[in-house]
């Protein structure tokens, strides 16, 4: 049926490159260098945002509307859950009842 492929590995030629050889350096010390003049802050080209009372308004409207749909998403998924949950508890009542009653009747 299916059989998987098993890579093969290449022959090996024989050559064999030998270890480089590190040789020690020696450490000659430097001069250091005096630390620069303080840069002066660069005035930013992006300009300010500013916030007007109507978008304000539609800002809290439109994060009032997210907050309100995903409630309502969650409260629906636990409410989903807790039919369910109940459906299957009566089903157990019942399932049980029919076991008990089949099991008196012999």
């Amino acid at each position: 049926m299916l059989r998987p492929k098993i890579p093969t590995m290449p022959t090996p030629t024989g050559l064999v490159t030998p270890p480089a050889v590190v040789e020690p350096t020696t450490v000659t010390p430097g001069v250091p260098v005096p630390p620069s003049a303080p840069v002066a802050p660069v005035a930013s080209t992006r300009p300010t945002v500013q916030l007007t009372p109507g978008a304000v308004l539609a800002r809290v409207g439109a994060g009032t509307a997210v907050v309100l749909v995903v409630g309502a998403v969650l409260v629906s998924m636990l409410l989903a859950v807790a039919v369910t949950g109940a459906s299957v508890a009566v089903c157990a009542v019942v399932l049980r009842s029919l076991v008990t009653a089949d099991a008196k009747r012999r």
